[in-house]
Order: structure tokens, then C-alpha cells, then sequence
């Protein structure tokens, strides 16, 4: 084959465009424009983008692991009303017997990606798990924060908004964490932290070229950092409707890790991976307005909070034990609630106390909100998005949480019995849905070290849900 022979002609676009683009669609997801011309717009983009080769349809399981099916552009054309897949064969969907589950698109969230990243000639889009009927299936959560957005929206008006502050840590070697039952260990590539990091250095070079992806992605960054660990990093986005916000959350670990591998690095997302550190954290900051006013907000309350706000705290420091496995659903989640590292291990309210549950940053007309930070960066963040807007609109109520004086579990076992007895989890996720969860948790769990001590185990990292594979959980 000659060298010199262009045989490939994909797409590949500036990142300026780029940015042009994904920003238009989150515009139009943001003003719930009419999914059905969105639909008619996307279908005829691919159908005359001959550059396309493909479409990348992505979904999250119940653990909160994103899946990507790459569907050849001309057959998605003929086929996007009936694709399929074997749900039996991802952990926590359908049973073996039956296993056939649909796969819808949700056309609306459809990006363009950075070709040097992820390579030329695709787009993605967010996938809707559908029941054999086309109904929602019972365990996409995706689809449960969706559908009760859009019905808090046509009931009363209310857009839920969210911002996820994520952070991880980036370490030497690909596929680190896969590795680690044989290393027993993870090397950093930095020892510095906030303020130390040089420019142009490992640290500082993976945290640019992430941020350059999320900004061409749309993300509209604000803030990019090393954070106070070694090796942390934290990239901080603007706030969005919160089914935009929980997939942001899933597209920037995407993008994180897939910088990482690029560089022969592992971007990280386990809660609290090195022992004598600080852990990782995904604080989350909510609120909720109607049209052009920020519901949250009142300039003479407290702390600059409505009332309609501080019960929404208070709903979810009353079910602070029942959610605690949503926010925190792994083994190793439980060292980073270590009160030694700002761990918010505290079910209370505050706005100065980092040892809080729920935070209140300090706000204005258009920013006040309430922050929730016990919340791990390995959590589903449907799930979390989801219980906790939820919760905070209907939840149980009991006066006097603020104050604190209850403290969360130091260790999934106890997670794991408050959310199994809780009447309230059963409501909020459905039973089955609920009890499938906890099994889930509670077979990494007993492939784990009952008591944490003061090492990381193997088997905390190894069947880790972000992490453990086919092959990975059969070697027990």
C-alpha cells in the first residue's frame, strides 16, 4: 500500500467549532426543545456527514459503569427504533432468562468528540435502557432522574439544577488499579498539590488536556486544578439542568481516563486509594428554580437560604443512613468518611464545618445553593442526582437535623442494613430495583476485609465496581 495514499477521509473538527456545536445542544436539551425535531436535525446531520463511520451510543449500569456500543452510521440510520442487547451479560440489569432488553437513543444528548482524543469519524449519544415493551427499564437510573425531572417540570414548573465537583487521582501505568492485586501499590506521578505543581509538568499536562476536552465538549469550565493530595485533580464546570449534569459527570471520567491512557497513565476514581492522604470526593451542588428565579435563594434567610431550601437539607439529613449507600457504594468509600482528612462524616448542616454532610457555600441570587459532600466520585450519579433530588422534594422530615450529633457508617456493612431496612429506599427506587443494589454491594463486600484497618487490601481495588472485570472477578 503506498504510504502516500490519503485512503481515509473522517471527521475531524477545530476545537472552537467543537465547542460551538456541543454548546448549541446543550442549549437546546437545557430549553427542552421539541426530542422530536432534535431527532429529525441528528438524523439528517448523519445522514449527510459522510465523514461519520460511526455512532457511539453509550449507557450506565445500575453501579454506575458506562457502557459504549459503536454502531456503523448507515445501519443506526436504518435501525435506531429497534436496537438491542443482552442485558443478562451487565451486572445488576435483567436475568439470564430474560436476558433481551432495548436500547433507545436519547437524541437530544448527542455530542461531537475531539478526533485526537477518541479518534476521527464519530459522534456519541446517550442511550435510553428500554424494557422488551419500550417502557423504561426498572433499573436505568438514567432514565428514573430523567422522568422525574421532566414530570417536576410540567407539574410545577421547577428545573433541577446540579454541579458536580469531581475530583481522582492520576497514577504511573495504565490500567493501574487492574494491576494492583499484583503491585500492591500505586506510584504517583506528582507529589505536589495545590499550588505546587509546576506548568508543562505530568500533573499539569494531564489536567490541561482534560480541560481542553471538557471545554470542547461543552462543559464550560471555570475552574482546573491539582487538588491537596498528590497526584489530585479537580476540574470544576459550570451548573446545568441535572440529567446534563449527572451525564457531564460520566463524559468527564470518560475523558479523564481516556486522557490517561494516552499518556501511559490511570486516572483514578476510587474514594480513597493511598492510606495518610486526602480521599476524593464528588460534592455535589444542588438547587432548584422556576424560570429566571432561583428557588433556593431568600436575601434575609439564613445563611442566605429559603425556607424551601432549608427543608430540602433537612429531608436529606433526616434519610442521611438510608442514602448513605447510593452516595458511597464501595468497600473503599468507607476510609475516605475518616474524620483525620475533612471527611464530611457528620449528618448535619453547616456553613463553615468541611466535617458536614451538607455544606452552604456562600450564595447570591443566582448561586445559592446547598452542597452536598458525602458524596464519593464512584457513585452513580443518576442514582445520586436522583435520591437526593428526590428526597429533598418528598422525603421524610424530622426537625433538629442540622445540628449534627449522628455520624455516618464508617463501613459498608452498616451502609448496607440501613439501606436494605429502609421503608424510604424502597419507595425511592423500587424494591426489586432497591434489594438487586444491595445484593450487588454486598457481594464485593464479602469478597473484602471485613474490618478496613489502616492498609488498602487488594480486593477492595480489585472488585472495586469501577474497576473488577469478567476476568478480574473470577480470579477469588
Amino acid at each position: 500500500m503506498s504510504g502516500g495514499s490519503n485512503l481515509r477521509d473522517f471527521l475531524e473538527i477545530p476545537y472552537d467549532e467543537l465547542e460551538e456545536l456541543n454548546l448549541q445542544s446543550k442549549a437546546d436539551r437545557a430549553t427542552r426543545k421539541d426530542p422530536e425535531a432534535v431527532k429529525e436535525a441528528r438524523l439528517a446531520y448523519l445522514e449527510g456527514e459522510k465523514r461519520i463511520k460511526a455512532v457511539t451510543v453509550c449507557f450506565t449500569d445500575l453501579e454506575g459503569r458506562l457502557h459504549m456500543l459503536d454502531y456503523d452510521k448507515k445501519f443506526l440510520l436504518k435501525s435506531s427504533d429497534n436496537l438491542t442487547f443482552d442485558g443478562s451479560s451487565v451486572r445488576g440489569f435483567s436475568a439470564q432468562q430474560e436476558s433481551d432488553l432495548r436500547l433507545g437513543i436519547d437524541w437530544p444528548a448527542f455530542y461531537w468528540m475531539p478526533s485526537d482524543i477518541f479518534g476521527p469519524g464519530k459522534v456519541l449519544v446517550f442511550g435510553e435502557v428500554q424494557e422488551r415493551d419500550g417502557t423504561p427499564y426498572r433499573a436505568d437510573m438514567r432514565a428514573k432522574l430523567k422522568a422525574y425531572a421532566n414530570a417536576k417540570f410540567a407539574e410545577d414548573g421547577l428545573t433541577f439544577y446540579a454541579s458536580n465537583e469531581v475530583e481522582g487521582i492520576v497514577f504511573k501505568g495504565s490500567h493501574a488499579e487492574q494491576a494492583y492485586a499484583e503491585t500492591g501499590a500505586f506510584e504517583f506521578i506528582s507529589t505536589s498539590g495545590y499550588y505546587h505543581s509546576l506548568p508543562g509538568d505530568p500533573l499539569r499536562t494531564f489536567i490541561d488536556t482534560s480541560a481542553e476536552v471538557q471545554r470542547a465538549m461543552g462543559f464550560q469550565n471555570e475552574k482546573d486544578h491539582p487538588e491537596v493530595a498528590p497526584s489530585q485533580f479537580e476540574m470544576n464546570y459550570s451548573y446545568t439542568e441535572a440529567t446534563i449534569a449527572a451525564d457531564q459527570v460520566m463524559l468527564y471520567k470518560l475523558i479523564c481516563r481516556q486522557v490517561a491512557n494516552r499518556l501511559n497513565l490511570t486516572a483514578s476514581f476510587l474514594p480513597k486509594p493511598v492510606t495518610g492522604i486526602n480521599g476524593s470526593g464528588m460534592h455535589t451542588n444542588i438547587s432548584i428554580g422556576r424560570g429566571d428565579t432561583n428557588l433556593f435563594y431568600a436575601a434575609d434567610g439564613e445563611e442566605g437560604l429559603s425556607d424551601f431550601a432549608w427543608q430540602f437539607v433537612d429531608r436529606i439529613l433526616t434519610s442521611g443512613l438510608d442514602l448513605c449507600l447510593i452516595l458511597n457504594p464501595s468497600v473503599n468509600g468507607y476510609r475516605r468518611l475518616d474524620p483525620h482528612f475533612e471527611a464530611p462524616n457528620e449528618i448535619k448542616a453547616s456553613p463553615i464545618d468541611r466535617g458536614s454532610m451538607v455544606r452552604i457555600p456562600i450564595g447570591n441570587r443566582r448561586s445559592a445553593r446547598v452542597e452536598v459532600r458525602s458524596i464519593g466520585p464512584d457513585a452513580n450519579p443518576y442514582m445520586a442526582i436522583y435520591a437526593l433530588m428526590r428526597t429533598g422534594m418528598e422525603g421524610p422530615l424530622v426537625e433538629g437535623m442540622r445540628g449534627g450529633g449522628r455520624i455516618l457508617p464508617d463501613n459498608i456493612y452498616d451502609a448496607i442494613r440501613h439501606f436494605r431496612e429502609s421503608d424510604y429506599t424502597s419507595a425511592l427506587l423500587g424494591t426489586e430495583v432497591r434489594d438487586r443494589f444491595a445484593d450487588l454491594k454486598q457481594a464485593s463486600a464479602d469478597r473484602c476485609p471485613r474490618l478496613l484497618g489502616s492498609f488498602i487490601k487488594p480486593a477492595e481495588i480489585q472488585f472495586h465496581h469501577e474497576v473488577t472485570n469478567q476476568y478480574l472477578w473470577n480470579k477469588f
